[in-house]
Protein backbone atom coordinates (compact mmCIF):
# COMPACT_ATOMS: atom_id res chain seq x y z
CA UNK A 1 0.00 0.00 0.00
CA UNK A 2 2.81 2.20 1.08
CA UNK A 3 4.66 1.32 -1.97
CA UNK A 4 1.64 2.46 -4.68
CA UNK A 5 1.03 6.03 -2.64
CA UNK A 6 4.38 6.71 -3.45
CA UNK A 7 4.04 5.78 -7.19
CA UNK A 8 0.77 7.96 -7.30
CA UNK A 9 2.50 10.60 -5.78
CA UNK A 10 5.78 10.46 -8.05
CA UNK A 11 3.06 10.07 -11.14
CA UNK A 12 1.53 13.18 -10.03
CA UNK A 13 4.42 15.50 -9.44
CA UNK A 14 5.56 14.39 -12.96
CA UNK A 15 2.37 14.92 -14.82
CA UNK A 16 2.54 18.17 -12.72
CA UNK A 17 5.58 19.09 -13.69
CA UNK A 18 4.76 18.39 -17.20
CA UNK A 19 2.23 20.02 -17.33
CA UNK A 20 3.79 23.35 -16.10
CA UNK A 21 6.85 23.02 -18.66
CA UNK A 22 4.44 22.48 -21.73
CA UNK A 23 2.27 25.77 -20.71
CA UNK A 24 5.79 27.39 -20.10
CA UNK A 25 6.86 26.68 -23.14
CA UNK A 26 3.83 27.10 -25.08
CA UNK A 27 3.33 30.52 -23.58
CA UNK A 28 6.36 31.59 -24.41
CA UNK A 29 6.54 33.05 -27.95
CA UNK A 30 6.98 35.86 -30.21
CA UNK A 31 4.03 37.49 -31.76
CA UNK A 32 5.97 39.62 -33.65
CA UNK A 33 4.78 43.52 -34.70
CA UNK A 34 1.66 44.56 -35.30
CA UNK A 35 -0.07 47.45 -37.25
CA UNK A 36 -1.92 48.38 -34.16
CA UNK A 37 -1.86 52.14 -33.13
CA UNK A 38 -2.58 53.63 -29.69
CA UNK A 39 -2.75 57.10 -28.29
CA UNK A 40 0.58 58.55 -28.04
CA UNK A 41 1.82 59.55 -24.74
CA UNK A 42 5.24 61.58 -25.81
CA UNK A 43 7.14 58.16 -23.38
CA UNK A 44 7.68 54.68 -25.33
CA UNK A 45 5.57 52.53 -22.79
CA UNK A 46 5.12 48.83 -22.12
CA UNK A 47 1.87 47.25 -21.67
CA UNK A 48 1.84 43.79 -20.01
CA UNK A 49 -1.71 42.13 -19.97
CA UNK A 50 -1.75 39.26 -17.44
CA UNK A 51 -3.62 38.10 -14.15
CA UNK A 52 -2.54 37.21 -10.72
CA UNK A 53 -2.78 33.28 -11.62
CA UNK A 54 -0.81 33.39 -14.21
CA UNK A 55 2.83 32.16 -13.31
CA UNK A 56 4.96 34.00 -16.30
CA UNK A 57 2.70 37.00 -14.88
CA UNK A 58 3.65 36.50 -11.28
CA UNK A 59 7.45 36.06 -12.33
CA UNK A 60 7.67 39.27 -14.20
CA UNK A 61 6.08 41.63 -11.77
CA UNK A 62 8.96 42.09 -9.80
CA UNK A 63 11.01 43.34 -13.21
CA UNK A 64 8.20 44.82 -14.54
CA UNK A 65 7.91 47.42 -10.91
CA UNK A 66 11.78 48.06 -11.18
CA UNK A 67 11.39 49.40 -15.10
CA UNK A 68 8.70 51.49 -13.68
CA UNK A 69 10.82 53.20 -10.90
CA UNK A 70 14.38 53.13 -12.65
CA UNK A 71 12.32 54.57 -16.10
CA UNK A 72 10.26 56.42 -14.59
CA UNK A 73 10.08 59.68 -17.16
CA UNK A 74 11.59 57.53 -19.58
CA UNK A 75 9.32 54.41 -20.32
CA UNK A 76 5.89 54.40 -18.83
CA UNK A 77 5.20 50.76 -17.48
CA UNK A 78 1.25 49.81 -17.28
CA UNK A 79 0.62 46.15 -16.00
CA UNK A 80 -3.26 45.96 -16.59
CA UNK A 81 -5.05 42.57 -14.59
CA UNK A 82 -7.20 40.86 -17.35
CA UNK A 83 -9.55 39.28 -14.27
CA UNK A 84 -10.24 42.46 -13.44
CA UNK A 85 -9.98 44.32 -16.60
CA UNK A 86 -11.91 41.78 -18.77
CA UNK A 87 -12.37 44.26 -21.81
CA UNK A 88 -8.51 44.98 -22.27
CA UNK A 89 -8.08 41.74 -23.76
CA UNK A 90 -10.19 43.53 -27.07
CA UNK A 91 -8.77 46.95 -26.28
CA UNK A 92 -5.32 45.32 -27.31
CA UNK A 93 -6.24 42.54 -28.96
CA UNK A 94 -4.52 40.29 -26.75
CA UNK A 95 -6.19 36.60 -25.93
CA UNK A 96 -3.78 35.58 -23.92
CA UNK A 97 -1.92 36.04 -20.23
CA UNK A 98 1.75 37.22 -19.88
CA UNK A 99 1.08 39.77 -23.85
CA UNK A 100 3.89 42.72 -23.45
CA UNK A 101 3.21 45.28 -26.10
CA UNK A 102 5.87 47.83 -27.07
CA UNK A 103 4.40 51.20 -27.66
CA UNK A 104 6.60 53.94 -28.91
CA UNK A 105 6.20 57.46 -28.35
CA UNK A 106 4.01 58.44 -31.18
CA UNK A 107 1.36 55.75 -30.35
CA UNK A 108 3.02 52.88 -32.87
CA UNK A 109 3.23 49.66 -31.65
CA UNK A 110 6.55 48.17 -32.55
CA UNK A 111 6.46 44.26 -31.18
CA UNK A 112 4.57 42.09 -28.74
CA UNK A 113 5.93 38.82 -26.96
CA UNK A 114 3.71 36.23 -24.95
CA UNK A 115 5.58 34.79 -22.15
CA UNK A 116 7.72 35.49 -19.96
CA UNK A 117 9.78 38.07 -20.65
CA UNK A 118 12.67 39.03 -17.94
CA UNK A 119 13.64 43.28 -17.42
CA UNK A 120 16.85 42.32 -19.37
CA UNK A 121 15.03 41.23 -22.41
CA UNK A 122 12.30 43.92 -22.33
CA UNK A 123 15.72 46.16 -22.00
CA UNK A 124 17.28 44.64 -25.32
CA UNK A 125 14.28 44.53 -27.21
CA UNK A 126 13.76 48.44 -26.86
CA UNK A 127 17.22 48.98 -27.87
CA UNK A 128 16.81 46.77 -30.54
CA UNK A 129 13.69 48.88 -31.60
CA UNK A 130 16.05 51.95 -32.00
CA UNK A 131 14.20 53.10 -28.63
CA UNK A 132 17.49 54.58 -26.24
CA UNK A 133 15.53 54.86 -22.41
CA UNK A 134 19.05 56.34 -21.45
CA UNK A 135 19.02 59.10 -24.15
CA UNK A 136 17.39 62.39 -22.93
CA UNK A 137 13.65 63.03 -23.43
CA UNK A 138 13.47 63.92 -26.99
CA UNK A 139 16.52 61.82 -28.37
CA UNK A 140 15.23 57.90 -27.41
CA UNK A 141 13.88 57.27 -30.64
CA UNK A 142 16.25 56.86 -33.36
CA UNK A 143 15.85 58.63 -36.82
CA UNK A 144 14.32 56.54 -39.09
CA UNK A 145 17.74 57.58 -41.78
CA UNK A 146 21.29 59.31 -40.20
CA UNK A 147 21.14 62.86 -41.81
CA UNK A 148 24.35 63.11 -44.91
CA UNK A 149 26.84 65.05 -44.45
CA UNK A 150 26.92 68.52 -46.34
CA UNK A 151 30.22 68.86 -48.58
CA UNK A 152 31.46 71.03 -50.34
CA UNK A 153 32.01 74.83 -49.00
CA UNK A 154 30.41 78.02 -49.79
Amino acid sequence: MKNSLVRSALAGGLVLAAVVATVMRAGCQEAGRSSHTYSATGLPRLVELGTAACIPCAMMAPGLDELKTEYAGRLAVESIDTWNNPGAKGQYDAPFCATQIFIDASGKERFRHVGYYSKNDILAKWKELGVDLEAPAGQREAPKSAPQPKTGGG
